[in-house]
C-alpha cells in the first residue's frame, strides 16, 4: 500500500518530488466566472490531501472553488447491482453531481493504496458517475458520448513509492485509471496530474515545499490543449 501514514518523518527527496501534465487551476467559464470543485478522498480528516484541498481553496480568487471532504457526506459507496438497476442516490449525491455540472474545473485528490484511489473515492465515481449524468452509451455501438465534456480537471496523488517505480514496474495504474477510464471517459479535457512521491519518507519540510507547489498551482491561468507529460524530476 501507498501513503497509509500522513504524518511520516523523513529525509530530504527534493528533486523526484513532483510530476505534472502541465497543472493549473484558475479556469474560467463562459461568462468569464471560475467555478472549482474540490474533491478530497482521504477518509482520514487529519491527512495531507486536507492539506492540498485547503491549500488549493485558500490560494484562488474567493468564491471561486468549493471543497467536498468525501469523508463528511452520507452515502453508500457501494454501487451494489452495476448499471442493471437504478439505485437511488442520497441528497449528498444529488447536490454532489449539481456541483459537478455546474463546476468547469474538477480537482480530484486521494492517496494511491494498492495502486488506486481510496475505496472512499472509488465509491464517489460508481455511484456519482452514472450513465445518463457523466456518459451515455449509444445504441448498437461501441462508443458512447461524454456527457460532461466541455470542463477540465486536475488530479492530485501521493503515493509511498518512488514515481518511477510506480510508473515503470506498476505501469502507472492509477494515473491511467483516472486520465483514461474515468475522466477522459466522461469529456473532461485536458487531465492534469501533480504526484508527491515517496510520502513516508517526507518530513515537514518537503510538505511545505509541497504545498507551495500547490499554491503556485492555484495562481496559473488554465490553458487548452493537449495532455502534456513531464517527468518527475523538476
Amino acid at each position: 500500500m501507498q501513503d497509509k501514514n500522513s504524518s511520516c518523518p523523513g529525509h530530504h527527496y527534493l528533486h523526484i518530488c513532483a510530476y505534472m501534465h502541465t497543472l493549473s487551476l484558475t479556469p474560467t467559464s463562459k461568462s468569464g466566472k471560475a467555478n472549482i470543485l474540490i474533491i478530497d478522498g482521504h477518509p482520514n480528516q487529519e491527512s495531507f490531501s486536507r492539506a492540498i484541498a485547503e491549500t488549493l481553496h485558500e490560494s484562488l480568487p474567493p468564491h471561486s472553488a468549493r471543497i467536498i471532504s468525501l469523508r463528511d457526506l452520507q452515502f453508500d459507496p457501494i454501487l451494489k447491482t452495476g448499471y442493471q438497476e437504478p439505485m437511488s442516490l442520497e441528497p449528498d449525491l444529488v447536490e454532489l453531481q449539481e456541483l459537478i455540472q455546474s463546476a468547469n474545473h474538477l480537482v480530484l485528490i486521494s492517496p494511491v493504496w494498492w495502486g488506486s484511489v481510496t475505496a472512499l473515492m472509488k465509491g464517489f465515481l460508481d455511484r456519482v458517475l452514472l450513465p445518463g449524468f457523466a456518459f451515455k452509451y449509444r445504441k448498437g455501438s461501441p462508443f458512447w458520448d461524454r456527457l460532461l465534456a466541455g470542463r477540465s480537471a486536475s488530479v492530485y496523488l501521493t503515493m509511498d513509492s518512488p514515481y518511477w517505480w510506480f510508473r515503470f514496474v506498476y505501469g502507472n495504474p492509477a494515473v491511467k485509471m483516472l486520465k483514461h477510464a474515468v475522466l477522459k471517459f466522461c469529456g473532461y479535457s485536458p487531465v492534469r496530474f501533480r504526484i508527491f512521491d515517496q510520502f513516508r519518507f517526507s518530513d515537514e519540510k518537503k510538505r511545505r515545499n509541497w504545498l507551495e507547489l500547490v499554491r503556485r498551482d492555484a495562481l496559473r491561468p488554465i490553458r487548452n490543449g493537449k495532455d502534456q507529460f513531464m517527468g518527475p524530476i523538476q
